[in-house]
């Protein structure tokens, strides 16, 4: 088996590979392939993961390389995590959009529109480039912003399914509370990317009992201070929402507090530092404790079980290759009030076949408004990054609903196409 990862050169790329390394009898990789054009950053990881690698007893090898075409030959599974522009446009898309009043966030926003627009020409390339190689093979997209990613790489018929690492961070959160291993809890975890709610926790599997109200009642308080929202307002909805609801339920605390702050964007490229100089030491073999703070929790975790079951791999507990995961898919019908070609975070059956979106169960008016408000302005945002133009900018900024006047989305529009001219061909 033979996996290749795009964007290999991250700091991140330490805590995949030790996932990889650990859970190797689940995925049986053969050769692992980091591809990178930051060929500096890329040895620096490439040394540590072999390292990793050695420590933990994994007899794949891993090469680097800077050829994508030479990366993605022959392989099983791609996996895309990269940032185009780097820390420096994430810095860019969180401060310009709080001159105008609106959230600074590098997936929502003005700020995500801006990272779609950068990212999605770019996956495309690298998509066509794989199915050249094997139209075979699986990409996993755990790129942001991973919805309007994945949807551009399904509606360009490449077999492709979205990834985000929020759904195992709450289920190994609740897992924690109740007393129970990790795999006993499933959610009816249902939205979009980074618009979603906890409609039920399980024990057991999809058809278990459902704990939340009890999780709720004795929780609360710490769940809520976790996601920076009141208590009152867990116990009023009767779910949980993710921690990116909050740039919704609380728009202008946040504006504020972001204006007064250091960026996440500066934050990170400052452990990203130290990060590069931690792997430069020879005698590191362990992904460092540091790491811990960079983000994306349980990604490797995801992304082991979610390329095991598209590769006929064994799951957790050595049975069928199916299992059940919370993925980005098309929505074909699982949420009725839904295009079709839209595309869903939900449980679904994961196989060599695909992703196979559980049935859902009816959504609050109050969540699927919202969703339904997003899944448009996601749907113009993705024209903006296909096909370009000012006017089609200005649509998708006006159709956000964290946005939503002409003047903020005609102010916005302007910002947005001057700190990404060196990016957006059509500029």
């Amino acid at each position: 088996m033979k996996l290749t990862v795009v964007g290999g050169g991250s700091t991140y790329t330490p805590e995949l590979i030790d996932g990889f390394a650990r859970l190797r009898d689940r995925l049986p990789i053969e050769e692992l392939v980091l591809v990178d054009p930051a060929t500096d950053r890329l040895e620096l990881v490439g040394g540590l993961a072999r390292r990793i690698f050695a420590r933990l007893g994994h007899p794949g090898t891993i090469t680097t390389t800077a050829d994508l075409d030479a990366a993605v030959a022959d392989c099983d599974a791609v996996l895309l995590q990269l940032r185009v522009g780097g820390q420096a446009a994430r810095q860019q898309d969180e401060t310009w959009p709080l001159e105008c009043g609106c959230v600074g966030q590098e997936t929502t926003g003005a700020g995500g529109l801006a990272k779609a627009l950068r990212t999605v020409p770019v996956v495309l390339d690298i998509a066509d480039r794989v199915r050249r190689a094997n139209p075979d093979a699986w990409i996993i997209d755990f790129t942001n912003p991973v919805g309007i990613v994945t949807r551009a790489l399904l509606e360009a018929g490449h077999r492709a399914v979205g990834l985000c690492n929020v759904a195992i961070g709450l289920q190994r959160r609740f897992a924690g509370l109740l007393g129970v291993e990790p795999g006993e809890v499933h959610l009816d975890h249902y939205g979009l990317n980074h618009l979603t709610w906890e409609l039920g926790v399980r024990l057991g599997g999809p058809g278990g009992m459902d704990v939340l109200p009890g999780l709720l009642t004795e929780h609360s308080e710490h769940i809520a201070a976790e996601l920076r929202l009141p208590k009152a307002l867990l116990n009023r909805l009767g779910v949980v929402p993710s921690y990116y609801l909050r740039y919704f339920y609380a728009h202008d605390e946040v504006v504020e507090q972001l204006r007064e702050q250091p960026s996440r964007a500066a934050e990170v490229a400052a452990m990203e530092s130290e990060l590069l100089r931690l792997y430069a030491d020879p005698a590191l073999d362990e992904k460092p404790a540091l790491l811990a703070r960079r983000g994306g929790a349980y990604y490797s975790e995801a992304a082991v079980a979610l390329a095991a079951s598209l590769l006929g791999g064994a799951p957790a507990g050595g049975a069928a290759a199916d299992s059940v995961q919370v993925v980005n898919v098309r929505n074909d019908g699982t949420l009725p009030f839904l295009p079709d070609d839209a595309v869903v975070e939900v449980p679904a059956r994961i196989g060599p076949d695909g992703a196979r979106p559980l049935p859902a169960p009816t959504i609050d008016p109050l969540f699927a408004g919202l969703i339904a408000h997003v899944t448009g302005y996601e749907r113009l945002a993705l024209e903006a990054a296909l096909h370009g133009g000012r006017d089609r900018v200005f649509r998708a900024l006006l159709a956000h609903p964290l946005i939503g006047q002409y003047d903020r989305a005609e102010a916005l529009t302007d910002r947005l196409l001057a700190h990404n001219k060196d990016h957006l061909v059509w500029v």
